[in-house]
């Protein structure tokens, strides 16, 4: 049988940078459409190659068409990326937020009309790109999206956990088959694992925040149109072994005592990143259920802001 072959784009796609891809639908007319996002973020697992995010971009143009998408992939080389080469390789997607009007300007207001956007991210990797872009956005928009709550919700697939090397082992492992150019390449990442580890314990400072990113991911504002009111879906299985699921379950149980709308989905067969290929029906119908649980919030939101003051306290006895 013969090997899938390489993907270099994807169809419908604009690159915006490195590993960046845009599919701006701006031009589709959506503003009849209230029940489905205007904006859908993926940040890919650590390694994962076009043809893997293709299987979720094309999912997600049948579901929601009108929608554009921003596509982040997460390179190997973020092994050894110090955090400002990773926020400098992010800036593309703040330009395209910015663009499809997801950011406050300078001529916005509080009554503009803000897009939902709902964020996908797979895998530890994807969660480390989604930390570092919520970072540069509040630190360069600091409390203005206090009243720019916007509609969205979050999908978590097979994170987040905690780090360890045997996750990077086991992705150079399937991304490599030549056994020889294999055991380079471990060789060489264990080598900069090592040192990475050693300059940590010795200036007290990490390198890059992968060790963050499960902490930072308790933060109901992590991306700062999120909230509290936020539906969360973790997607997890009994079967992956580098995301152990009881890791997972743990971080949605805090997640949940902290007050965040939490749902979980556990899968049994799966390995990592797989349960969308495994069970497509259901995963596609859970991520679709979070959705209109968002959706219906902002209705909701919306019926209680537009109800008069003597009308609510009547119907609170």
């Amino acid at each position: 049988m013969s090997s899938t072959p390489a993907v270099h784009f994807l169809e419908g796609f604009n690159t915006i940078g490195s590993g960046i891809y845009l599919r701006d639908n701006r031009e589709r007319g959506q503003d009849s459409d209230t029940t489905s996002p205007k904006v859908i973020l993926i940040f890919g697992w650590w390694g994962a190659q076009l043809k893997h995010l293709r299987s979720y971009t094309h999912a997600y143009t049948k579901l929601y068409p009108n929608a554009s998408q921003i596509v982040v992939r997460c390179n190997p080389n973020m092994l050894w990326s110090t955090i400002n080469t990773m926020r400098q390789r992010l800036i593309p997607v703040i330009d395209a937020l910015k663009a499809l009007h997801c950011l406050p300007s300078s001529g916005s207001s509080s009554a503009q009309v803000r897009p939902p956007i709902l964020t996908h991210v797979l895998s530890n990797g994807g969660c480390l790109q989604m930390t570092c872009l919520g970072h540069m956005l509040h630190q360069k928009y600091g409390s203005i999206f206090a009243q720019w709550s916007l509609t969205s919700a979050l999908i978590l697939d097979s994170c987040p956990t905690l780090v360890r090397f045997k996750t990077f082992k086991l992705t150079f492992s399937v991304m490599i088959k030549n056994p020889i150019v294999r055991y380079v390449v471990l060789t060489l990442a264990s080598t900069v694992y090592f040192i990475r580890f050693c300059l940590s314990l010795l200036f007290s400072k990490r390198i890059t925040l992968i060790s963050d990113a499960p902490i930072d991911m308790w933060n109901p504002c992590v991306l700062p149109w999120m909230g509290l009111h936020t539906p969360r879906l973790y997607l997890f299985s009994r079967k992956d072994t580098s995301s152990p699921w009881e890791e997972v379950m743990h971080h949605a149980k805090i997640a949940k005592e902290r007050g965040m709308d939490v749902r979980c989905e556990l899968f049994k067969e799966s390995e990592h990143v797989a349960h969308m290929r495994a069970e497509p029906e259901r995963y596609w119908s859970s991520v679709q259920e979070v959705w209109a649980v968002a959706i219906s919030k902002e209705k909701d939101e919306r019926r209680i802001s537009q109800t008069p003051p003597n009308r609510q306290y009547r119907s609170l006895l």
